[in-house]
């Protein structure tokens, strides 16, 4: 996990709740990245893991997208969307129909993970314009791991896409429980070589449809 620099570990100029895990200190900052609309599923045959219901992956693979929003160009720099309102005015613009979808908001973890590396490391959105507008209310949902090899738009949920939830103990969405959890999964390398990485952490909310 990253560590803070001195003049940090010290108390001075910190932004965002810090804990102590085994001596060390770590930043747990969350950062806004947007909301998405998917058909959710049922929890496959061929993933073999009772204890998953439905799944709740960010990643498009399992549970689709809504659309193949990317064409539109109306997504931020996280390559979600800014508020719902966006995501219902490219529906009204395309004939795309949002009654059977799920509404999610997504939040992400500061650093992404490099596993050759075996480190973290700070990274910036894209350059689109990015102006998240939180909900008013949200149920967090877990915790979901996604791979960012070109460093643009979601790729896979190793969680989902490649099974890994019939090794990894997950909830009933098939999500991690805690992003401590996450992060110590992550750093014990139980995601090496499932996808090309750098891996990033996000945090599932459901929220209802304004």
């Amino acid at each position: 996990m990253p560590q803070l620099p001195r003049k940090l570990r010290e108390g001075c100029g910190t932004s965002g709740r810090i804990i102590k895990i085994a001596e060390t200190r770590v930043r747990t900052n969350m950062i806004p990245a947007g909301y998405m609309a998917k058909y959710v599923i049922s929890r496959p045959e061929w993933l073999k893991a009772e204890r998953v219901t439905d799944i709740y992956s960010i990643s498009g693979c399992t549970s689709d997208y809504f659309a193949d929003y990317i064409k539109y160009w109306k997504h931020n720099g996280y390559w979600f969307f800014d508020s719902p309102e966006i995501i219902r005015q490219l529906a009204i613009e395309h004939s795309l129909d949002l009654t059977k979808t799920s509404l999610f908001y997504y939040e992400v973890y500061e650093f992404e993970f490099d596993e050759d590396e075996a480190r973290w490391i700070p990274f910036e959105p894209t350059d689109f314009t990015t102006q998240v507008i939180e909900p008013k209310s949200k149920h967090l949902e877990g915790y979901d791991v996604i791979t960012f090899s070109l460093g643009t738009n979601p790729e896979c949920s190793p969680l989902s896409c490649n099974a890994l939830a019939a090794e990894v103990e997950t909830n009933e969405h098939c999500l991690l429980p805690s992003l401590e959890e996450t992060q110590r999964i992550l750093k014990g390398g139980r995601f090496n070589k499932t996808e090309p990485g750098p891996f990033r952490i996000f945090a599932v909310y459901s929220v209802q449809w304004p």
